[in-house]
């Protein structure tokens, strides 16, 4: 015995994939957007940071310069302290990571960096395009 008859339980598949299509041809939209939005880009201004000395001890501006440029050498991550306050770790682009490497060589400098941010679990970056000092 069964619950509902035949021509109920293919009526309640119908309504269900109705339902699914609905629901999928809601969302894909701010999908895309939120993709969209990602590969614009941002341009922002700001010191270049080696995020050790920084993180571990405020290291930055001139009097850090020497410091931050063998950090960086060394291999410690590089960061943008924007002038808003807000800090990014800075990614080298996989297909030309030739700003990347020039924005070492600005490390505790001011400089205008663009490229396409990224934020991931309260992480802000920003993947450098290009790189110009201030």
């Amino acid at each position: 015995m069964t619950l509902f008859p035949k021509e109920s339980s293919v009526r309640i598949r119908s309504i269900l994939v109705a339902a699914a299509i609905a629901v999928t041809a809601a969302v894909l939209p701010a999908i895309a957007q939120q993709h969209h939005d990602a590969a614009k880009g941002v341009t922002v201004q700001g010191e270049i940071l080696d995020m050790a000395c920084f993180v571990a001890h405020d290291g930055k501006g001139p009097k850090h310069a020497a410091c931050a440029a063998k950090c960086l050498k060394d291999g410690q991550p590089m960061g943008l302290l924007a002038k808003d306050g807000t800090v990014y770790l800075l990614f080298g682009d996989h297909d030309d990571i030739s700003a990347f490497v020039k924005a070492k060589e600005l490390v505790a400098k001011n400089v205008e960096i663009a490229g396409e941010p990224a934020n991931r679990d309260g992480i802000k970056g920003i993947t450098v395009k290009s790189v110009k000092p201030l």
